[in-house]
C-alpha cells in the first residue's frame, strides 16, 4: 500500500481505495510513514478548518472540504502492537480523509450536489483529455 501512495504521489491510502477488503491506512506526512491496521478515530476536535483536497480515487479535482484540525487515532501496527495517534493540521485532514474512504466516503460527498456535478464532470473530462 505504501508504495502504490508513493507511487501515485498521495500523502494517504485506506485499502479499500486499492482493492483490498480490509481497514487498514497509510500515511505519509512529513516524511513521517504510518500504517494503521483496524484504525478507530477516537477523537476530533479544535476548530472547523475549510482546506482543499484532491484524492487518488478522483485524480486531478480538488475542492474545499471542512475538517477538524485535531484527532486522536487508535489501532494496531504492522506486528499487532496498538498504535494511537496525536494529530494536528495536514496529518489530522489525512487521518480523517482516510478514515472517510474507510466507511465508503469520498471527499465530494462532503460538498453541496452542485459542487459534486461540476467536480465530477470535470474529473471525466480530464479522463477524457488523458485516455
Amino acid at each position: 500500500m505504501i508504495e502504490a501512495m508513493v507511487r501515485a504521489g498521495g500523502i494517504g491510502l485506506a485499502a479499500p481505495q486499492i482493492g483490498i477488503s480490509k481497514r487498514i491506512i497509510v500515511l505519509d506526512v512529513g516524511g513521517e510513514f504510518h500504517v494503521v491496521i483496524n484504525p478507530e478515530l477516537v477523537e476530533r476536535a479544535g476548530d472547523d478548518d475549510d482546506a482543499s483536497e484532491g484524492c487518488l480515487s478522483v485524480p486531478g479535482v480538488y475542492a474545499n472540504v471542512s475538517r477538524k484540525t485535531k484527532v486522536r487515532l487508535r489501532g494496531t501496527d504492522l506486528d499487532g502492537r496498538p498504535v494511537e495517534i496525536s494529530a494536528e493540521g495536514l496529518l489530522a485532514r489525512a487521518i480523517q480523509h482516510e478514515m472517510d474512504h474507510l466507511a465508503g466516503v469520498l471527499f465530494i460527498d462532503h460538498l453541496s450536489t452542485a459542487r459534486r456535478q461540476s467536480l465530477l464532470k470535470e474529473y471525466r473530462r480530464l479522463q477524457e483529455e488523458s485516455g
